[in-house]
């Protein structure tokens, strides 16, 4: 599960640059976004994103190959 870690930075608000770029923005139009409320959105999107691409790379690279 190591090779797939990269990914779980993303679910949070510190994880990326990008998020803390839209944690500003938010911030700034006086619609802060909490840590929590950030993870609550960003794990399961994050827990999708690695099953499909998962799925992908199982599907090109073992069952299709």
């Amino acid at each position: 599960m190591r090779h797939r870690m990269w990914a779980v930075p993303h679910a949070t608000a510190i994880g990326a640059s990008a998020n803390v770029v839209v944690l500003g923005i938010a911030e700034r139009s006086r619609r802060p976004i909490s840590f929590w409320t950030f993870a609550r959105y960003g794990i399961p999107v994050t827990i999708v994103t690695i099953a499909i691409s998962a799925l992908y790379l199982w599907l090109r690279y073992f069952a299709l190959a």
